[in-house]
Protein backbone atom coordinates (compact mmCIF):
# COMPACT_ATOMS: atom_id res chain seq x y z
CA UNK A 1 0.00 0.00 0.00
CA UNK A 2 1.29 3.03 -0.86
CA UNK A 3 1.29 7.00 0.57
CA UNK A 4 0.32 10.52 -0.25
CA UNK A 5 3.62 12.57 -0.86
CA UNK A 6 4.91 14.06 2.38
CA UNK A 7 6.34 16.98 2.65
CA UNK A 8 9.12 18.22 5.45
CA UNK A 9 7.83 17.64 8.56
CA UNK A 10 6.16 20.99 10.71
CA UNK A 11 5.94 21.30 14.22
CA UNK A 12 2.11 21.75 13.79
CA UNK A 13 0.40 21.90 10.48
CA UNK A 14 -2.57 22.93 12.15
CA UNK A 15 -1.44 26.16 13.65
CA UNK A 16 -3.30 29.28 12.86
CA UNK A 17 -5.76 26.97 11.08
CA UNK A 18 -9.74 26.94 10.93
CA UNK A 19 -11.65 24.53 11.68
CA UNK A 20 -15.53 24.31 11.33
CA UNK A 21 -17.49 21.45 12.38
CA UNK A 22 -21.09 21.21 10.55
CA UNK A 23 -22.67 18.44 12.69
CA UNK A 24 -20.94 18.55 16.46
CA UNK A 25 -22.50 14.98 17.06
CA UNK A 26 -20.34 12.36 18.93
CA UNK A 27 -17.35 11.56 16.67
CA UNK A 28 -16.94 15.67 15.86
CA UNK A 29 -16.97 16.21 19.62
CA UNK A 30 -14.33 13.53 20.20
CA UNK A 31 -12.09 15.51 17.33
CA UNK A 32 -12.71 18.61 19.05
CA UNK A 33 -11.68 17.36 22.72
CA UNK A 34 -8.98 15.65 20.66
CA UNK A 35 -7.40 18.39 18.81
CA UNK A 36 -7.73 20.29 22.15
CA UNK A 37 -6.26 17.83 24.20
CA UNK A 38 -2.93 17.53 21.87
CA UNK A 39 -2.79 21.57 21.98
CA UNK A 40 -2.76 21.60 18.46
CA UNK A 41 -5.38 23.96 17.94
CA UNK A 42 -6.89 27.10 20.30
CA UNK A 43 -10.41 27.15 21.12
CA UNK A 44 -10.31 30.23 19.75
CA UNK A 45 -10.04 28.46 15.85
CA UNK A 46 -12.71 26.68 16.59
CA UNK A 47 -16.32 27.14 14.88
CA UNK A 48 -19.35 24.51 15.11
CA UNK A 49 -23.11 23.98 14.03
CA UNK A 50 -25.65 21.85 16.15
CA UNK A 51 -29.33 22.66 14.94
CA UNK A 52 -30.65 22.78 19.21
CA UNK A 53 -29.41 25.40 21.88
CA UNK A 54 -28.79 22.94 24.62
CA UNK A 55 -26.22 21.19 22.78
CA UNK A 56 -24.52 23.94 21.57
CA UNK A 57 -24.54 25.04 25.17
CA UNK A 58 -23.41 22.30 26.23
CA UNK A 59 -20.47 22.33 24.19
CA UNK A 60 -19.58 26.03 24.18
CA UNK A 61 -19.63 25.41 28.19
CA UNK A 62 -17.34 22.24 27.98
CA UNK A 63 -14.68 23.12 25.58
CA UNK A 64 -15.14 27.22 24.91
CA UNK A 65 -15.09 27.12 21.37
CA UNK A 66 -18.02 29.23 19.43
CA UNK A 67 -21.40 27.18 18.15
CA UNK A 68 -23.83 28.55 15.83
CA UNK A 69 -27.12 27.29 14.59
CA UNK A 70 -26.48 27.68 10.71
CA UNK A 71 -24.56 24.53 9.08
CA UNK A 72 -23.75 27.76 6.79
CA UNK A 73 -22.65 30.03 9.54
CA UNK A 74 -20.27 27.78 10.63
CA UNK A 75 -18.73 27.21 7.34
CA UNK A 76 -18.35 30.15 6.28
CA UNK A 77 -16.32 30.74 9.57
CA UNK A 78 -13.91 28.59 9.06
CA UNK A 79 -12.61 30.91 5.63
CA UNK A 80 -9.33 32.92 5.89
CA UNK A 81 -8.99 36.47 6.61
CA UNK A 82 -7.07 38.32 3.67
CA UNK A 83 -3.73 38.79 6.25
CA UNK A 84 -3.67 35.21 6.44
CA UNK A 85 -4.04 33.27 3.29
CA UNK A 86 -1.72 30.48 3.84
CA UNK A 87 -3.65 29.06 7.09
CA UNK A 88 -4.91 26.06 6.49
CA UNK A 89 -9.14 25.71 6.42
CA UNK A 90 -11.11 23.43 6.90
CA UNK A 91 -14.59 22.36 7.24
CA UNK A 92 -15.54 18.98 8.57
CA UNK A 93 -18.98 17.33 7.72
CA UNK A 94 -20.03 14.83 10.59
CA UNK A 95 -23.83 14.67 10.28
CA UNK A 96 -25.67 11.28 9.86
CA UNK A 97 -25.70 9.69 6.52
CA UNK A 98 -29.06 9.97 6.49
CA UNK A 99 -28.81 14.37 6.90
CA UNK A 100 -26.17 14.26 4.32
CA UNK A 101 -28.11 15.45 1.11
CA UNK A 102 -30.16 17.86 3.14
CA UNK A 103 -26.32 19.11 4.06
CA UNK A 104 -24.49 19.30 1.44
CA UNK A 105 -27.53 21.60 -0.39
CA UNK A 106 -27.64 23.83 2.54
CA UNK A 107 -23.48 23.95 2.05
CA UNK A 108 -23.69 25.01 -1.91
CA UNK A 109 -21.31 27.79 -2.60
CA UNK A 110 -20.33 28.39 0.23
CA UNK A 111 -16.81 26.76 0.14
CA UNK A 112 -14.22 29.29 -0.79
CA UNK A 113 -11.75 27.29 -3.41
CA UNK A 114 -8.66 26.92 -0.94
CA UNK A 115 -11.29 25.08 2.11
CA UNK A 116 -10.57 21.66 2.40
CA UNK A 117 -13.51 19.33 3.25
CA UNK A 118 -13.13 16.38 5.32
CA UNK A 119 -16.18 14.28 5.79
CA UNK A 120 -16.45 11.62 8.40
CA UNK A 121 -19.98 10.69 7.18
CA UNK A 122 -20.77 7.11 6.51
CA UNK A 123 -21.57 5.59 3.04
CA UNK A 124 -21.16 9.43 1.50
CA UNK A 125 -18.63 9.23 -1.57
CA UNK A 126 -16.27 11.57 -2.27
CA UNK A 127 -17.99 12.13 -5.72
CA UNK A 128 -21.23 12.69 -4.24
CA UNK A 129 -19.95 15.32 -1.72
CA UNK A 130 -17.93 16.98 -4.83
CA UNK A 131 -20.69 17.30 -7.06
CA UNK A 132 -23.15 18.63 -4.79
CA UNK A 133 -20.98 21.34 -3.34
CA UNK A 134 -19.55 22.00 -7.12
CA UNK A 135 -15.45 21.89 -4.62
CA UNK A 136 -13.34 19.75 -5.44
CA UNK A 137 -10.70 19.16 -2.32
CA UNK A 138 -12.41 16.49 0.01
CA UNK A 139 -11.04 14.04 1.93
CA UNK A 140 -13.03 11.30 3.13
CA UNK A 141 -12.80 9.48 6.42
CA UNK A 142 -14.12 7.22 8.58
CA UNK A 143 -12.63 6.74 12.40
CA UNK A 144 -14.52 4.30 14.69
CA UNK A 145 -15.86 4.21 18.56
CA UNK A 146 -12.20 4.39 20.54
CA UNK A 147 -11.56 7.62 19.04
CA UNK A 148 -13.39 9.02 21.62
CA UNK A 149 -10.76 8.47 24.17
CA UNK A 150 -7.55 9.01 22.10
CA UNK A 151 -7.36 5.22 21.00
CA UNK A 152 -9.21 5.32 17.51
CA UNK A 153 -8.34 3.37 13.95
CA UNK A 154 -9.48 6.00 11.31
CA UNK A 155 -8.84 5.22 7.32
CA UNK A 156 -8.86 7.74 4.99
CA UNK A 157 -8.38 8.94 1.35
CA UNK A 158 -8.75 12.02 -0.67
CA UNK A 159 -9.42 13.34 -4.07
CA UNK A 160 -6.73 14.22 -6.76
CA UNK A 161 -7.13 18.26 -6.30
CA UNK A 162 -6.03 17.80 -2.51
CA UNK A 163 -2.59 19.35 -2.05
CA UNK A 164 0.75 18.28 0.09
CA UNK A 165 0.46 20.40 2.85
CA UNK A 166 -3.35 20.16 3.06
CA UNK A 167 -2.24 16.12 3.59
CA UNK A 168 -0.29 17.33 6.72
CA UNK A 169 -3.21 18.85 8.28
CA UNK A 170 -5.42 15.95 7.46
CA UNK A 171 -3.20 13.59 9.45
CA UNK A 172 -3.08 16.26 12.14
CA UNK A 173 -6.69 16.44 12.67
CA UNK A 174 -7.23 12.33 12.45
CA UNK A 175 -4.20 11.82 14.55
CA UNK A 176 -6.11 13.39 17.24
CA UNK A 177 -8.29 10.19 17.32
CA UNK A 178 -5.57 7.82 17.64
CA UNK A 179 -3.99 6.00 14.83
CA UNK A 180 -4.66 7.57 10.82
CA UNK A 181 -4.20 5.42 7.80
CA UNK A 182 -4.00 6.69 4.40
CA UNK A 183 -5.35 4.31 1.97
CA UNK A 184 -5.32 4.06 -1.92
CA UNK A 185 -8.69 4.47 -2.83
CA UNK A 186 -12.27 5.01 -1.70
CA UNK A 187 -13.11 0.88 -2.16
CA UNK A 188 -10.35 0.09 0.99
CA UNK A 189 -12.86 3.14 3.05
CA UNK A 190 -15.63 0.81 2.13
CA UNK A 191 -13.45 -1.95 3.77
CA UNK A 192 -12.00 0.20 6.31
CA UNK A 193 -15.92 0.45 7.55
CA UNK A 194 -16.37 -3.31 7.95
CA UNK A 195 -13.36 -3.51 9.71
CA UNK A 196 -12.22 -1.37 11.87
CA UNK A 197 -15.29 1.10 11.84
CA UNK A 198 -17.46 -1.19 12.34
CA UNK A 199 -14.95 -3.45 14.44
CA UNK A 200 -15.74 -2.78 18.02
CA UNK A 201 -19.30 -3.82 17.43
CA UNK A 202 -17.29 -7.81 16.96
CA UNK A 203 -15.22 -7.08 19.88
CA UNK A 204 -18.13 -5.90 22.28
CA UNK A 205 -20.02 -9.15 21.63
CA UNK A 206 -16.75 -10.99 22.14
CA UNK A 207 -16.77 -9.49 25.36
CA UNK A 208 -20.04 -9.99 26.50
CA UNK A 209 -20.52 -13.75 25.14
CA UNK A 210 -17.30 -14.50 27.17
CA UNK A 211 -18.31 -12.62 30.61
CA UNK A 212 -21.52 -14.36 30.00
CA UNK A 213 -19.44 -17.51 30.05
CA UNK A 214 -17.85 -16.37 33.53
CA UNK A 215 -21.41 -15.47 34.89
CA UNK A 216 -22.41 -19.23 33.69
CA UNK A 217 -19.43 -20.97 35.66
CA UNK A 218 -20.27 -18.80 38.68
CA UNK A 219 -18.54 -15.46 38.46
CA UNK A 220 -20.35 -12.27 39.75
CA UNK A 221 -20.89 -9.93 36.39
CA UNK A 222 -18.62 -7.31 37.68
CA UNK A 223 -15.54 -10.18 38.35
CA UNK A 224 -16.38 -11.33 35.45
CA UNK A 225 -15.96 -8.26 32.90
CA UNK A 226 -13.13 -6.88 35.12
CA UNK A 227 -11.26 -10.22 34.34
CA UNK A 228 -12.61 -10.78 30.31
CA UNK A 229 -11.55 -6.65 29.93
CA UNK A 230 -8.25 -7.18 30.76
CA UNK A 231 -7.28 -10.13 29.75
CA UNK A 232 -8.44 -8.50 26.36
CA UNK A 233 -6.05 -5.42 26.68
CA UNK A 234 -3.29 -7.14 27.70
CA UNK A 235 -3.53 -9.53 24.33
CA UNK A 236 -4.00 -6.67 21.75
CA UNK A 237 -1.25 -5.08 24.24
CA UNK A 238 1.54 -8.02 23.64
CA UNK A 239 0.39 -9.00 20.25
CA UNK A 240 1.22 -5.66 19.03
CA UNK A 241 4.56 -5.14 21.50
CA UNK A 242 5.38 -8.74 19.94
CA UNK A 243 5.08 -7.74 16.32
CA UNK A 244 3.99 -11.62 16.49
CA UNK A 245 1.28 -13.30 13.63
CA UNK A 246 -1.78 -14.26 15.38
CA UNK A 247 -1.71 -17.63 14.92
CA UNK A 248 2.05 -17.88 16.43
CA UNK A 249 0.47 -16.48 19.25
CA UNK A 250 -2.04 -18.70 20.02
CA UNK A 251 0.03 -21.25 19.81
CA UNK A 252 2.06 -19.89 22.62
CA UNK A 253 -0.72 -20.64 24.62
CA UNK A 254 -1.90 -23.68 22.88
CA UNK A 255 -0.72 -26.85 24.92
CA UNK A 256 -1.35 -30.58 23.83
CA UNK A 257 -4.21 -31.45 24.83
CA UNK A 258 -4.71 -28.62 27.03
CA UNK A 259 -7.10 -26.41 27.94
CA UNK A 260 -6.68 -24.02 25.00
CA UNK A 261 -6.92 -26.86 22.64
CA UNK A 262 -10.10 -28.10 24.17
CA UNK A 263 -11.35 -24.70 23.45
CA UNK A 264 -9.66 -23.90 20.05
CA UNK A 265 -11.65 -27.55 18.82
CA UNK A 266 -15.20 -26.04 20.49
CA UNK A 267 -14.28 -22.83 18.40
CA UNK A 268 -13.37 -24.51 14.99
CA UNK A 269 -16.63 -26.78 15.47
CA UNK A 270 -18.89 -24.15 15.80
CA UNK A 271 -17.23 -22.26 12.53
CA UNK A 272 -16.38 -19.10 14.99
CA UNK A 273 -13.47 -17.63 11.96
CA UNK A 274 -16.52 -18.31 9.22
CA UNK A 275 -18.87 -16.42 11.05
CA UNK A 276 -16.53 -13.58 11.42
CA UNK A 277 -15.75 -13.14 8.47
CA UNK A 278 -19.29 -13.24 6.69
CA UNK A 279 -20.11 -10.75 9.52
CA UNK A 280 -17.38 -8.61 8.13
CA UNK A 281 -18.12 -9.16 4.64
CA UNK A 282 -22.03 -8.02 5.00
CA UNK A 283 -20.82 -4.92 7.03
CA UNK A 284 -18.52 -4.16 3.58
CA UNK A 285 -21.35 -4.82 1.28
CA UNK A 286 -23.57 -2.78 3.39
CA UNK A 287 -21.16 0.39 3.18
CA UNK A 288 -20.94 -0.01 -0.44
CA UNK A 289 -24.81 -0.13 -0.38
CA UNK A 290 -25.18 3.24 1.49
CA UNK A 291 -22.51 4.77 -1.14
CA UNK A 292 -24.99 4.40 -3.87
CA UNK A 293 -28.27 5.41 -2.29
Amino acid sequence: MTTPPQQAAQANPLRDARLSFVGVGVMAEAMIAGLLRRQLVERSQIVGSHPRATRREELQTQYGVRMVESNREAAAAAAQPREAPAAASVVVIAVKPQRSGGVLQELKGVLAPDQLLLSVVAGTRMETIASELGHDGVVRAMPNTPAQIGQGMTAWTVTPQVGERQLEVVRAILGALGREMYVENENMIDMATALSATGPTYIFMMMEALVDAGVHMGFSRHVAQEMVTQTMLGSVLFARETHKHPAELRNMVTSPGGTSAEAIYQMEKGSLRTVLSKAVYAAYQRAVALGRK
